[in-house]
């Protein structure tokens, strides 16, 4: 599956000596990858996931991912980092077949630049793990560098171009697997935050559990389909109650109508999201770098990350600081939040390619 970004500005197409810029973002839910594309870029977005089955001629292994194997496998697919890195072998050498599967499938160059994001969590076995799935793959011949996602995410946010390297500002990385907070200065990252207590994977598992609640449980669903709800439904500017449809196990089927439980779960995270930020993150901040602190906040802060592409959530989430903090503070998103960070690390990678850092 591939995407198209118009906003990518001037620094994507490499010469005909030089090799090819590219973006990497691996994540627990979703895969980015951006390339260059005339004047702007080619994005592959797919869900982290594989599954295997046999050929029935050959007898031979075979490997679907994304989409297809999430579709047509349920029973079998398996998401690679869903703590957000490889954690041992076992899944590193599952994600670098998923990863090399995505490169052939999409025609990635080989002769390239890769910059990757990698996101702020202590872990450096995983992080290790992390380096080797990409080292270890078709692409980077040239190079490859990693840089923080929040920074790479904050990147489109920010500018046209890499402006958020030479800024003061603060980001909120509001992913799948944790929330990540840090202030960053000209590209110095500063007070790193992870919590893995407020994530939109718990998101998924409460609308679960409301969705049982709100149909007196008549009604099951996984987080699979809980997640696809909240992507496709959930929206603080205009929701609308939904309907759908389950097979009964003894035969026939029954619709029912959501009216609460996504909004009443996303509106919780936001809560839980606005506290950590305000009552863990900021205090930490202050406390060791004020200034940047007091600058930082007088400056827009950047929310990346997949539950940045909730309709309305920037608004919310800047509303509540504000009244949290009893000062009035500007939240900003990148317009495709989603893929930001495999977008910020082009325009990153693009930089060393001009630079000949390579």
């Amino acid at each position: 599956m591939s995407d198209s970004d118009e906003n990518a500005g001037d620094e994507t197409t490499a010469g005909d000596d030089e090799p090819t810029a590219i973006g990497v973002k691996l994540g627990s839910t979703r895969t980015v990858i951006a390339i260059p594309d005339g004047d702007g870029l080619r994005t592959v977005k797919t869900l982290t996931c594989l599954a295997t089955y046999e050929d029935v001629i050959t007898g031979e292994e075979r490997v679907l991912y994304g989409e297809e194997a999430a579709t047509e496998y349920p029973d079998r697919v398996q998401y690679t980092l869903r703590s957000g890195l490889p954690e041992d072998e076992d899944r590193a050498a599952l994600t670098a077949t998923f990863f090399e599967e995505v490169i052939e499938a999409n025609d990635v160059p080989t002769d390239s630049a890769v910059v990757y994001a990698i996101p702020t969590i202590d872990n450096e076995r995983g992080l290790e793990n992390l380096q080797a799935v990409i080292e270890g793959s078709a692409v980077g011949e040239a190079l490859i560098r990693s840089y923080p996602e929040s920074l790479c995410g904050s990147v489109p946010a920010l500018g046209d171009g890499l402006e958020a390297v030479e800024d003061i500002f603060v980001t909120v990385n509001l992913g799948s697997t944790n929330l990540e907070a840090s202030a960053y200065r000209r590209g110095e990252q500063l007070v790193p935050f992870t919590t893995g207590a407020v994530t939109g994977n718990e998101v998924d598992r409460r609308i679960a559990n409301y969705v049982e609640e709100e149909t007196q449980g008549r009604v099951n669903v996984d987080t699979t389909t809980a997640r696809e709800y909240k992507e496709e439904h959930a929206d603080f500017v205009d929701f609308e109650p939904f309907t759908d449809v389950i097979q009964q196990p003894g035969g026939g089927s029954h619709e029912f109508t959501i009216e609460r439980s996504v909004m009443d779960a996303v509106d919780e995270y936001v809560d839980e999201a606005v506290d950590e930020v305000a009552n863990a993150f900021l205090p930490e901040l202050a406390n060791d770098h004020i200034k940047v602190y007091q600058l930082a906040l007088d400056r827009p802060i950047v929310l990346t990350g997949g539950m940045a592409c909730i309709p309305g959530i920037v608004e919310e989430f800047e509303e509540r600081l504000s009244d949290e903090l009893q000062r009035e503070v500007e939240a900003v998103a990148p317009e495709r939040p989603e893929l930001s960070a495999a977008v910020g690390a082009q325009r990153i990678a693009a930089r060393l390619v001009d630079a000949d850092a390579y």
